[in-house]
Order: structure tokens, then C-alpha cells, then sequence
């Protein structure tokens, strides 16, 4: 949709990495048939295919079976497994970051989730965001009164907030206030995340293209999210959604169809197999 701007472009292509909601899923939360078909066709013309998402893993299931991911990253990059979920790398917050972002966060009215140990623990279950991430990780969430000691082997710690510009405002303060202990990153209007420090998006594509032993120019990413552009930042080529925000645009070398519009289908007819080996 758009003309490329930032730099010179690959002229070869051999893995593609995608994020998931906004992105690889459409408003309903399923991965489309024509993103299926789009994914085989890919595959088929030698390039291979990957996911990152701030999702807790266990939380990408049937995404992962229904593109038969190789290999994927949750938590923002934080967890990188296999194909049959088998881990690969696994990174905690710093349970000292972690206790004193839910202390300052609590305090600025943000609600708690912990995603530790493979489940998801919350302290209110009357939360407005509560039952659509039901619908998003497919899984139930772990009611608790105290998140004890949960906190220090969190691969996610998810402030949500109907307040979006408290949690805009608080990104970067969260950020320099908890320094290496932990990465913060919006994932969503609604949610601000803590992960893992040291691991982000760009870390998942760098994990993912040794993995297949391709280089970094020629992987292809695409996203709609601030939490997306460390991706951007590594790869060879860049794609935003056009649900995406102008700031993440701004970034891409290309801006394809929203997720309501199979646009990453579109993406990879357009920019991603005309570059096919």
C-alpha cells in the first residue's frame, strides 16, 4: 500500500515472523483460512514461518496448530519453544522489578495479572478485561488473593487499565524506574506488560533466524504495536498492519491491508513471496 523509504530492500526473503493479535489473528481471534493458505503457499516457495507474540504461550496453542509453527516466541520474546512446545529459552522478570512495578502500577489503579508457572493468576475476576483474554489465551485464570511468590518466576506481568493515557505515560517511567530488572512495553492500548529484561520482539527474530540459519537481512517482519518494532529494528524487511498506529507505520518499509482484511495474506502476495528464493 505504501512506497518504501527507510533503506534499501532484500531482494531475497527466507523467513517471515509475525506478531499475533492485531495482527496474524483478525477481531474474532482466529487465524483466517486465507492466512492458512497464504502461510502454505510460503512455505512451499522456500520461507519458512514464525510467530512472536505477547501472549503467554500456553495462550498460542491454536495458532500454533493451525499454521504448524516450527517454532514461536511468547511473552514478547521472553519464551522461545518448539513446534510441540517443548522450551528452548525461558526468561524471568527480576522478582525484584516485578514486586515494585505491581507496587507502583496498583497505585496508579492498574489491575495485576501474573502469568508464572504456566498459568495465569489474577486478584479481581470482575475486571473489564478479564473475560476477552479468556477468549484470546483459551484458558482459565488462577484467582488468588496474594500473588506470592508467583512474582519471581514471571515470564508476564500485564497491567490493564481503562485509563490508556496513564498506561502511555507510564511505560517510560516504568521502563527507567526498574532499569535492567525487567522490559516494559505496551502490547495493546489497554495493557501495559512487563517482561523479561534483555528480551523483546528483536530477540525472538534473532533466536528464530538462527534457528533456521538465515540472516537477519533476509527475514521479513510484520506488526501493528509499539511492542512490534524492536522487530522492525532487526530485520530485513519491515510490514505494518494498516490497523496499526501512524507511529509504527512511519517505521515499516511497507503498510499492507488491517488484520479484518487478511493482510498479512496480502503482505506475503505482495512484498513477502515475489522475494521467495
Amino acid at each position: 500500500m505504501n512506497e518504501p523509504t527507510r533503506r534499501p530492500l532484500p531482494h531475497r526473503i527466507r523467513l517471515m515472523v509475525s506478531d499475533v493479535d492485531g495482527t496474524l489473528v483478525n477481531r474474532e481471534k482466529e487465524v483466517a483460512p486465507a492466512t492458512v493458505e497464504a502461510v502454505k503457499r510460503l512455505r512451499a516457495a522456500g520461507v519458512a514461518f514464525a510467530a512472536v507474540s505477547a501472549r503467554p504461550p500456553r495462550g498460542m496453542r491454536i495458532l500454533v496448530e493451525a499454521l504448524k509453527l516450527d517454532i514461536f516466541g511468547g511473552f514478547n520474546g521472553g519464551s522461545i519453544l518448539r513446534g510441540d512446545f517443548s522450551v528452548l529459552e525461558e526468561h524471568f522478570v527480576a522478582a525484584e522489578a516485578a514486586r515494585k512495578g505491581i507496587e507502583v502500577m496498583q497505585a496508579r489503579g492498574a489491575s495485576v495479572w501474573v502469568f508464572a508457572d504456566n498459568e495465569w493468576f489474577i486478584t479481581d475476576p470482575d475486571n473489564v478485561y478479564v473475560a476477552g483474554e479468556i477468549r484470546t489465551v483459551a484458558f482459565q485464570p488462577t484467582l488468588v488473593s496474594d500473588f506470592g511468590d508467583h512474582v519471581a518466576r514471571a515470564g508476564k506481568i500485564v497491567f490493564s487499565s481503562t485509563d490508556f493515557d496513564m498506561l502511555a505515560r507510564s511505560e517510560p517511567e516504568l521502563q527507567a524506574l526498574l532499569g535492567e530488572g525487567a522490559t516494559a512495553r505496551r502490547s495493546q492500548a489497554k495493557y501495559l506488560d512487563l517482561t523479561p529484561p534483555g528480551t523483546d520482539k528483536g530477540h525472538a527474530v534473532r533466536a528464530f533466524a538462527a534457528h533456521y540459519g538465515v540472516p537477519l537481512d533476509e527475514v521479513a517482519v510484520i506488526g501493528d504495536m509499539a511492542n512490534d518494532l524492536p522487530m522492525f529494528e532487526v530485520a530485513g524487511l519491515a510490514i505494518a498492519m494498516g490497523n496499526a498506529s501512524d507511529a509504527v507505520k512511519q517505521q515499516a518499509d511497507f503498510v499492507t491491508l488491517s488484520n479484518a482484511e487478511d493482510g498479512v495474506a496480502d503482505a506475503i502476495a505482495q512484498y513477502v513471496l515475489p522475494r521467495a528464493p
